[in-house]
Order: structure tokens, then C-alpha cells, then sequence
């Protein structure tokens, strides 16, 4: 997201200080101030726009804004599953002591990454049957039964399987529902796109 959100700015024109709250803790109570529980946001001045929200930053910078054709419902599942394919095949390759490393710049380490690449697409579904989708979802660390990258591995091939057997079961019209997200409402085919290209 927060990528995302950079790309955008940059391909508007739009000059910025970007915050990492990794690298600097202490810019997380500037999110609060605005009343803003993480990352992504922008401001200015003194408002702010949170979460994925192009329409919301143009608004905010004044930029004239049009939104991009969403891919079509079963077209992002079918890249989320390909995503989650690939990653299932690379951390199986992972022994424990590499789990164990941790990225310069990252608070997790590559089992925990391993695991964040599964959960975000799980989050999705577990969003739609809850109609809710809090932050804590987002800060689950690996459980201690993960040793290897193939524990990873597997739990990645039971994450593909609920979410494929979600979608067969999956009426079109779940997909205009509005669902309560931690950084406010959003669109369940909005949130589905986030989830694929997060």
C-alpha cells in the first residue's frame, strides 16, 4: 500500500516527505494525531486522507482524478491464487535457520513474511464472511508449529484451498457489499483488487 501510495504521488507530480514508521517509531504519533492507526496515509496541513484511496488523495492535493476499469472478480482470485502459487513453491525451498533471518529494514522475519503472504489473501475472505476486516489481522506473527518452509508451504496450500472453494461458492453479488475495514468502509471488489496487488 504504502508502495502503491508512492507510485501514485510520484506519477501526479506531487513533491513529498515519505515516512517509514519502521526505520522512525516516533512518526507513528504524527498517524495519530489525525487519528490514524497505521500506515498508508498522506496529509496536509491538518487533514489527512488513510488507506488506498486515490480518489481521496486527489481530493486532499487538489488533482484532478479518474479512476482506472477494475479487473474483472474472477480475474484478481486467479492472480491471487497464482501469487500465492509462487510463493507456496519459494518458501517451501526454506530451511529454518533461513526462516529465521530477518530483512534489513523489516520487523519480520521470512517466516513470518512467508506467513503475511498467506494471511493477507486469507484476510480477504475471512473480511467477506465477518463483513469486518481489523488491523490486528495484519500484525499475526507465524505459529510456533511453522519450523520449516515446507510447515509454511502447507499452510499456504490450505489458505489456497479455502479461498479457491470461497470463490466457486461466491455469488456476484457478494461483491458490491460494503465492508467495515480498520481505515474506514470500502468496497468488498475494492478490497479484493487491494488484496491482490498487496
Amino acid at each position: 500500500s504504502c508502495a502503491k501510495t508512492k507510485e501514485l504521488l510520484t506519477s501526479w507530480g506531487i513533491e513529498f516527505d515519505p515516512v517509514d514508521i519502521q526505520a522512525e517509531p516516533d512518526a507513528v504519533g504524527d498517524l495519530e494525531r489525525f487519528g490514524i492507526p497505521r500506515v498508508p496515509a498522506v496529509s496536509l496541513g491538518d487533514r489527512a486522507v488513510h488507506g488506498w484511496n486515490p480518489a481521496g488523495y486527489a481530493e486532499l492535493l487538489g488533482v484532478p482524478y479518474a479512476a482506472n476499469a477494475q479487473l474483472p472478480v474472477r480475474e484478481l482470485a486467479r492472480r491471487i491464487d497464482r501469487i500465492l502459487e509462487s510463493a507456496q513453491g519459494l518458501v517451501g525451498r526454506f530451511d529454518a535457520a533461513q526462516l529465521d533471518v530477518i530483512p534489513p529494514e523489516r520487523k519480520r522475519s521470512i517466516r513470518d513474511l512467508g506467513f503475511h503472504i498467506f494471511r493477507v489473501g486469507l484476510s480477504f475472505i475471512d473480511t467477506m464472511d465477518q463483513g469486518r476486516m481489523p488491523d490486528t489481522w495484519f500484525e499475526e506473527r507465524a505459529p510456533e508449529g511453522m519450523r520449516d518452509g515446507g510447515d509454511v508451504a502447507r499452510w499456504g496450500a490450505l489458505v489456497r484451498a479455502r479461498i479457491t472453494g470461497w470463490f466457486e461458492g461466491a455469488r456476484d453479488d457478494e461483491f458490491e457489499r460494503v465492508l467495515e475495514i480498520y481505515y474506514g468502509p470500502q468496497g468488498a471488489h475494492d478490497l479484493l483488487e487491494r488484496t491482490a496487488w498487496h
